[in-house]
């Protein structure tokens, strides 16, 4: 059974970015549907971080607007982004090394913790606060993501001993703690083996179907991009060149020249 497209929920609209006089990104336009796997690809340099850092409050573009959800935005932090309902992972790993798993994923429901910090500071001694009681279902569903990256036996472990693979699966975690209905996954499988990267495709699956979550992704595998992109938009030099389902850019013949090759 095929899923669900829903209509558009973000808009990137004629998006410039310049670093003094270099030119990152040049009137670039494409959207996103809800529950569809969107990929942007282009070779290195091609402004694919650059976009997601746009989206997600990082970088203020000098032209254009994003839109989410109808609603416009051209000067928020990545903190009012990500309130909105947008989150981020990291090409480099952005975690807390010395801690543990757990708590690494809590510090992605931070956003979602109501109760002001005196309430936190001086919980009722038997547990019956509303601190308390928000703490331990923040905990719980913290737990719910633990067990959907079958990370369980990982729990307690600081996450700097993990290798690279379930660090990688940590701040997938981490990110979906937040809740967010749009999710950007900064090359999720860079450095992965062939098994590891069979894994996170899954992961990234299983996040647009259960949790109905919008996914965003820059990826250089083009086998995983094929495989579990709905759509594929396409970067070279901070211009966009392609857009349209995976078929579509595979025979894309500038996007054959200046990314794919022949051989693809």
């Amino acid at each position: 059974m095929s899923k669900k497209i829903g209509d558009v929920i973000l808009d990137v609209h004629n998006i410039s970015l310049r670093f003094g006089g270099v030119k990152a990104l040049t009137d670039i336009s494409f959207n996103v549907r809800e529950h569809e796997v969107r990929a942007i690809i282009g070779p290195n340099g091609a402004g694919k971080s650059s976009m997601l850092n746009c989206i997600n409050g990082v970088y203020q573009p000098q032209e254009g607007s994003i839109s989410f959800r109808g609603q416009t935005f051209k000067h928020m932090n990545s903190r009012q982004v990500a309130e909105m309902g947008i989150a981020r992972t990291f090409q480099n790993l952005a975690l807390f090394k010395g801690m543990s798993v757990i708590d690494n994923i809590m510090t992605g429901r931070n956003l979602r913790i109501k109760s002001n910090i005196f309430a936190q500071a001086f919980r009722n001694p038997f547990g019956i606060g509303g601190a308390q009681k928000e703490e331990e279902a923040n905990r719980e569903f913290v737990e719910h993501i633990i067990d959907f990256l079958e990370i369980q036996a990982f729990r307690k472990t600081p996450v700097g001993t993990l290798p690279y693979g379930l660090q990688k699966r940590v701040d997938l975690g981490r990110a979906l703690a937040m809740e967010p209905q749009v999710l950007l996954l900064d090359e999720p499988m860079a450095g992965m083996n062939l098994e590891e990267k069979q894994d996170m495709s899954r992961f990234i699956l299983d996040v647009n179907d259960e949790f109905g979550t919008t996914i965003v992704l820059i990826e250089h595998d083009m086998g995983v991009v094929m495989d579990i992109s709905d759509r594929v938009v396409v970067l070279d030099y901070g211009k966009k060149i392609g857009d349209g389902t995976p078929e579509e850019v595979r025979n894309n013949e500038e996007v054959i020249s200046a990314y794919l090759g022949t051989s693809h």
